[in-house]
């Protein structure tokens, strides 16, 4: 339990400097220093070795790159919480299975209810599916002890699993034109890391090597390089002999500072920038960003609430016994801060100008809506705990 609060107070903090990196991207956009963001993320960068060549501009480098980093630490998640932690056993991991089955079924159907009949903007189903960890969690953060340790565990298994959810949804919907060569590389890696793996090898250095030959045979297949990153964690190994330190847990300690404080903040600051020049409140009533801003803002909190909320009367699953179903109602509120995740899916799916700003639009008002209620909803629901009250929950 001291491990997950140290995870929670992490997220926390990070949630609240994608908060200020987002703010500051839609700021520099809109004023005389657009020209400097804008040139800024379009800067070519090259790296070459001999025949093989990556050129992309920055902005790329940060999606594709950068994110690959945060996609393998995704994984390190999934892995041990699939393994040892609150995912580990049906009864543990069936309230937020079901939610976030919910929140990602019935944002995608309310956005292609509004899509319907415009092939260009379909593409964007995923869009609102997704949750933003970090940034949820740094919004209950801002209530202190108001809030049952129990919620903070059920946003961020349900998180967790929606980040698996995404990784499917790009593996399959978002994949270009496939490479059979590159993918025979990223196949031979892949074996490598099997061997390794079940030759009980421990040194990350080993792994991390054929990890970035990975991401690079990845790249050139068509399939999203952000998947390499999820492939490398699910061979690091979480077990290991009595009297070692599992490569798993060291790794997840050592990466979650670089993400939360650097990566998932430049990923903000990159993607959210957004100019108002020439829109009215009549752009939000577009197809696409009105599909992304229902979805988060409509479709989210519905689909966590009614499934979960379902489940519970079946008597397939348990509401804790310190939460109401008024504090459950915030929290479902707060998963529709997609964000850094709605980003990114919006990024994969659309690669005009004009569309992106749509999504980004649609992102940060649906987003923003969500965090704004949600927040206030359990500050009315969640009276003032005593420190005392707060910890029982935990040592149960």
């Amino acid at each position: 339990m001291v491990i997950l609060r140290q995870f929670l107070r992490l997220e926390a903090a990070g949630g609240i400097i994608l908060l200020f990196t987002a703010l500051l991207a839609v700021i520099l956009d809109n004023s005389p220093l657009a020209w400097l963001y804008d040139g800024l993320l379009a800067t070519p960068v090259e790296v070459r070795v001999g025949a093989l060549e990556l050129a992309k501009p920055l902005l790329l480098w940060i999606n594709d790159g950068l994110m690959a980093v945060f996609f393998f630490l995704v994984g390190l998640e999934i892995k041990r919480e699939v393994l040892r932690g609150h995912l580990s056993s049906w009864e543990q991991a069936s309230l937020p299975a079901f939610g976030a089955f919910g929140g990602m079924a019935v944002p995608a159907l309310i956005y292609v209810a509004i899509n319907w009949g415009n092939p260009a903007t379909l593409n964007g189903w995923a869009i609102p599916a997704a949750t933003d960890i970090a940034f949820a969690l740094g919004i209950l953060s801002l209530l202190g002890n108001r809030v049952p340790i129990a919620l903070k565990v059920f946003l961020l298994a349900l998180a967790i699993i929606d980040d698996l959810g995404a990784i499917i949804i790009i593996a399959l919907f978002y994949t270009a034109d496939l490479s059979l060569s590159a993918l025979a590389i990223a196949a031979v890696c892949l074996a490598a890391l099997l061997t390794l793996n079940l030759c009980n090898v421990t040194r990350v250095a080993a792994y991390v090597i054929v990890g970035v030959i990975l991401w690079v045979g990845v790249l050139k297949s068509g399939v999203h390089a952000t998947l390499a990153g999820v492939v490398l964690a699910l061979a690091i190994p979480l077990e290991v002999k009595r009297g070692g330190r599992s490569p798993l847990e060291e790794l997840e300690h050592k990466l979650h500072p670089w993400v939360a404080f650097g990566i998932m903040p430049l990923f903000a600051f990159a993607n959210a920038g957004v100019s108002f020049s020439g829109m009215s409140f009549g752009s939000l009533l577009d197809p696409l960003p009105l599909g992304i801003l229902a979805g988060l803002f409509i479709g989210k909190q519905l689909g966590v609430f009614a499934f979960t909320y379902g489940a519970t009367r079946l008597g397939w699953c348990q509401l804790p016994a310190e939460v109401n179903w008024l504090q459950f109602y915030g929290v479902a509120l707060l998963t529709g801060v997609g964000f850094t995740m709605s980003l990114f899916i919006g990024t994969l799916a659309f690669a005009d100008p004009a569309q992106s700003t749509g999504v980004r639009l649609g992102v940060l008002v649906g987003s923003g809506l969500s965090a704004v209620c949600g927040y206030l909803l359990l500050f009315w629901a969640s009276p003032r705990r005593t420190e005392a009250t707060q910890e029982a929950p935990s040592s149960a």
